[in-house]
């Protein structure tokens, strides 16, 4: 769900184009320009209530919760639930996760920014959560006593992750009824992808997420298989949360040659196009999604329908068609990311709150979705599905 990094001084710079102002405090002065003047008077009211706090609340108030209270209350002001603000811890956990190794309990997890929920995903192998009994479909209720929603979703991977050996209380909602959980943090190892050939030289790679070191790893995993002379490959991108789009366009260049990827689009409407590069393989391809598979998920798999570059099959995606910037903020330690534009496929259409839609509709039931197969293993219905169609891409 992420664009690109940005450090702070690349978005603001300022310039003395217009007369100063002066400023008398305490018998010092400052010569500001009355632009800077007029945006510090917007703050008057905030600065206002900060002091009355200062003055007179019943304890020492702590400084550093306050303006992370205060910033979070400006970005929460914009309505945009992928909008918010990192304080160093939760910072701090936004690069481990991208480097695939932390300490917490091991599961992936998906927000719905439309009614506030937060599913889990993916339960990873040998980890605190598997152990214990979580299960890919379970609503995340409460960790400790903060209960869990959208907004409140940062402070509680913050209260699950840690140091190994922590225990931390963690409660599900499942089949209506609330599951509670005694963890112990472990260290947790995130595999980005897992690869395969299936029979008849069907090759399959399953993708978890676009983070870390996943574009490389697909390369390797896909000239592995091509190696092993598969004759289709399937792409399952199901429960894919999406990540950096820079890797959901490096796997993209594998398969295509100079098409266009997707566009954006911002608030002035100016379009900024994204094509690629490298050069394709053509191995026959299908892409799996359900209705889990978000934001890069949704760049990459509408692009493939859009082109006709591989058969769709699964559910319709998740819809979430918005990209972010991440700003690290000049202290170094906390950042923030803001929707900056809207994307859209090659063809134009919409993604936003409006998903893709598979060119081979299966649909699973509640008992199928939340089951358990083993990776490869076919008598999962929307796999099996899949299995068939890269079989008739061969012919």
């Amino acid at each position: 769900f992420l664009l690109t990094a940005l450090t702070a001084s690349a978005l603001w710079t300022p310039g003395f184009t217009q007369a100063p102002i002066t400023v008398a405090q305490a018998q010092e002065t400052v010569t500001i320009t009355r632009s800077e003047y007029e945006r510090l008077k917007q703050y008057e009211l905030l600065d206002e209530v900060k002091n009355y706090i200062e003055a007179h609340y019943y304890k020492e108030p702590d400084q550093q919760a306050m303006m992370d209270g205060a910033i979070n209350g400006l970005l929460s002001g914009l309505g945009d639930g992928y909008t918010f603000y990192y304080p160093k811890e939760a910072w701090e956990n936004l690069w481990k996760d991208d480097l695939g190794k932390y300490a917490g309990i091991g599961i992936q997890m998906l927000g719905d920014y439309r009614d506030g929920s937060v599913t889990i995903t993916r339960v990873f192998k040998d980890t605190p959560a598997e152990q214990a009994g979580m299960k890919k479909g379970d609503v995340l209720y409460k960790v400790e006593d903060l209960e869990v929603t959208t907004a409140t979703l940062q402070d509680a991977v913050s209260m699950m992750r840690g140091i190994p050996g922590e225990e931390v209380h963690v409660e599900m909602i499942r089949n209506g009824e609330v599951v509670a959980f005694d963890l112990i943090k472990a260290e947790i190892i995130v595999n980005r992808l897992e690869s395969m050939v299936l029979e008849d030289n069907v090759g399959y790679i399953m993708l978890y997420d676009f983070a870390g070191d996943c574009a490389p790893e697909f390369e390797k995993a896909l000239q592995d298989l091509l190696n092993q002379d598969i004759q289709s490959l399937i792409i399952d991108l199901r429960d894919n949360p999406g990540g950096w789009v820079a890797d959901g366009i490096a796997i993209a260049d594998l398969f295509f040659d100079s098409e266009l990827l997707f566009y954006t689009e911002d608030r002035s409407g100016q379009q900024n196009k994204t094509y690629m590069t490298k050069g394709k393989t053509d191995i026959p391809l299908v892409v799996l999604v359900n209705e889990h598979s978000a934001s890069t998920s949704e760049i990459f798999t509408a692009a493939m329908k859009d082109h006709g570059r591989a058969t769709v099959v699964g559910t319709k995606t998740f819809g979430k068609g918005v990209t972010q910037y991440v700003v690290s903020l000049s202290n170094g330690e906390s950042g923030f990311q803001f929707t900056n534009a809207q994307y859209f496929s090659p063809k134009g259409n919409q993604v936003h709150e409006v998903g893709v839609t598979p060119d081979v509709e299966v649909t699973m039931s509640d008992s199928e979705a939340n089951n358990y197969y083993e990776f490869g293993d076919l008598s999962d219905p929307q796999l099996a599905a899949a299995y068939d169609e890269a079989l008739n891409l061969q012919n």
